[in-house]
């Protein structure tokens, strides 16, 4: 063998033992991500006792409004940890926890296009609590305001619509070829 050619296998195998590597530069914006859970429960906890101090004097309306606001940054909490989790073991390095007992039913399973897919569907969640509670208080909101959100909201339905489809189409493509 040329000692040409086996230098270039050399520096392609440095190479792609670099590339592959530099997934762990991923690993720190996991952790910021795990930083901004935390900042969504400091944000909940605030809500919620803003929520408690209200009690005397709450509506119905704003008990809803309160209790859809909690709702929201749950919603966003739970996003986070799936990107964080899924996101980690997808492109960083697998998680060694299949033996604790509290390992969510998902984790493991929960491939790119599954990662999207919750990723909208959350989208279309948080965009249709923001809709709602703007709907629950829409007297204080002007119809400019009101139909821009309705405009976003079916903006990221139809994108998941979309999104869907192409999974399918994708699916359906790769099963036909194997078969």
């Amino acid at each position: 063998m040329p000692l040409e050619h086996t230098q270039g296998k050399a520096v392609e195998k440095l190479l792609e033992q670099g590339l592959f590597a530099s997934r762990w530069l991923m690993a720190p914006m996991y952790v910021g991500l795990c930083l901004c859970l935390m900042i969504l429960l400091i944000s909940f906890g605030k809500e919620f006792v803003i929520l408690v101090e209200k009690i005397p004097q709450m509506t119905q309306n704003d008990a809803i409004l309160g209790a859809l606001t909690l709702i929201d940054l749950s919603l966003a909490a739970n996003l986070l940890l799936i990107v964080i989790l899924s996101g980690y073991e997808n492109f960083v390095s697998r998680l060694d926890i299949q033996s604790h007992k509290d390992v969510p039913a998902w984790f493991g399973s929960v491939d790119f296009s599954q990662l999207k897919m919750k990723l909208v569907a959350s989208i279309v969640a948080i965009s249709g609590i923001h809709l709602l509670k703007v709907f629950m208080d829409i007297n204080k909101t002007d119809a400019q305001h009101i139909k821009t959100m309705i405009i976003i909201h079916l903006v990221f339905v139809i994108s998941g619509v979309l999104l869907a489809l192409m999974d399918f189409i994708s699916s359906k493509a790769k099963t036909m070829k194997k078969g």
